[in-house]
């Protein structure tokens, strides 16, 4: 057993006997052997004992769990408890911590007017400091988030914006509209960048941008559609590159991943893995003989690795970057933080009441089943750190799990009808959700319990989304109004 460094650390075991502890990270994999703690040995000294282990020359934080449950006491006080014997080895798991706390929305900041139908999407920048929505009025709208008044109003779609998606270099955004039209837009001046993309026949169901250290300045995004294609799109020739074409049904949600893959969702109840050099399909993740996948239309995906994707460099510390090669470099190296050594893994909810964990770059067979939803999953998301994974449902429930393994963690319950979407605070410690019965609802994963509610829209809440800078939450619906929420 190794015991070395814990005494010298000011860690004494005092009168009362000691436990066995193994600390793993996350995927499994073990920080140095075994190592017998005294039962007085809470956070603070594990903390200490990990930066030691990894030789930290800056004093990280970590949270550390048993049984996916955060220890907040010392080990003798949990052990007591939970009734958990000594005399068996303890598998403790550390996880880092972001070094900023976001506090949690409270108040209303502002409510503004200027859609005259539902807002169906809001979008804060990468950089958390600009927000765009789409509505059934035909238009996208930029709010100055300083004096929480309309910026610009964009027009141009012929029918229901759907969706709306900002470049990762916060550079450019795009939108999709029911009509099956895709603009560029500039965000500085509110005006579009040239004609609309044309090309797909049906409404648009989702827009996804390729991460900013893959290449930057950004210039490739690939949007889904009803008519079950997906394409891939060039900003600066303006032009379709590839149609991703296989899908037999109509195609309703894609992720271009952190690798370099996309993935897309269809009512045909496949997920499809495509290389985007040529659009070959090199992956499809299905039910066949060997595995059951989804019985049902596939409604939404995620990738663990979402928050990194969509901030590409921008941080907390709110670093502005002179190139696009300083910022290519810096979103590298934010990337490779976040995912490590483990595989980018995927997530797909479905109207089969059910949701997959894939690691769709080494496997074909799903890693877990996820079920206990009992009506369809609307909307999936992982937490920023990866640690988490969140799910939305008509059940007027929300889910967390664990988004390594795909174990249940525990449901969230409170919302009167069927919860829409979700969003995350960047420190991955407060879930956010929006549902048909008007209100948005704060949830603090270490306590599991309801943190704050928010009522304040007169009609369904059909989109929300939490800042990437923590400070600000938007959020959207059938009452026409844009809602901007503060701590």
């Amino acid at each position: 057993m190794a015991v070395e460094g814990v005494e010298a650390m000011g860690i004494t075991s005092g009168e009362g006997s000691v436990v066995i502890c193994q600390l793993t990270d996350p995927e499994g994999e073990r920080l140095g052997p075994q190592i017998a703690l005294p039962l007085n040995v809470g956070p603070l000294q594990l903390q200490e004992i990990v930066n030691a282990r990894l030789k930290n020359e800056d004093k990280l934080p970590y949270a550390f769990y048993i049984l996916d449950e955060e220890l907040v006491e010392q080990l003798g006080v949990y052990l007591q408890k939970k009734k958990l014997s000594v005399e068996r080895t303890l598998p403790i798991i550390y996880q880092p911590q972001a070094l900023f706390r976001i506090r949690s929305v409270n108040r209303c900041s502002a409510t503004i007017a200027g859609h005259s139908e539902a807002v169906l999407s809001v979008v804060f920048s990468p950089d958390g400091r600009s927000l765009a929505s789409g509505s059934g009025d035909t238009t996208v709208r930029l709010w100055d988030l300083n004096t929480q008044t309309p910026l610009f109003t964009c027009t141009g779609h012929k029918n229901w914006v759907l969706c709306v998606a900002w470049s990762p270099d916060g550079k450019h955004i795009v939108s999709g509209s029911k009509a099956g039209e895709i603009i560029l837009w500039d965000p500085q001046t509110g005006k579009a960048s040239g004609n609309p993309f044309s090309g797909h026949k049906k409404w648009i169901t989702g827009l996804s941008w390729e991460p900013v250290h893959l290449q930057a300045p950004c210039r490739r995004f690939v949007s889904s559609c009803k008519d079950g294609d997906a394409r891939i799109w060039d900003i600066a020739s303006k032009k379709c590159l590839i149609i991703l074409t296989s899908h037999t049904l109509a195609v309703t949600c894609v992720k271009w991943g952190g690798d370099g893959l996309i993935y897309t969702g269809s009512q045909d109840c496949t997920i499809k893995v495509w290389e985007t050099s040529q659009g070959k399909l090199i992956r499809e993740l299905k039910r066949n003989v060997c595995f059951q996948g989804h019985g049902h239309w596939v409604n939404s995906l995620a990738l663990s690795t979402e928050y990194v994707l969509r901030t590409g460099a921008f941080n907390h510390t709110g670093k502005q970057y002179s190139s696009a090669e300083e910022m290519k470099e810096a979103a590298l190296i934010r990337y490779h933080k976040m995912k490590g050594n483990a595989p980018e893994r995927l997530v797909s909810g479905s109207d089969d009441f059910t949701m997959i964990l894939w690691e769709p770059s080494v496997n074909k067979q799903p890693k877990a089943r996820l079920t206990g939803h009992q009506q369809l999953v609307n909307h999936v998301y992982f937490s920023p750190d990866g640690q988490w994974l969140a799910s939305a449902s008509f059940d007027k429930s929300v889910k967390l799990w664990n988004g390594v393994t795909g174990k249940f963690i525990t449901s969230f319950r409170g919302h009167v009808g069927p919860v829409y979407q979700i969003s995350w605070s960047a420190d991955s410690r407060l879930l956010l959700s929006g549902s048909k019965d008007s209100t948005l609802k704060v949830w603090d994963v270490r306590t599991r319990k309801l943190k704050q509610d928010l009522p304040g829209h007169a009609d369904e809440v059909f989109a929300v989304d939490w800042s990437p800078d923590g400070e600000k939450v938007a959020s959207g619906g059938k009452d026409k109004v844009l809602k901007l929420w503060m701590g």
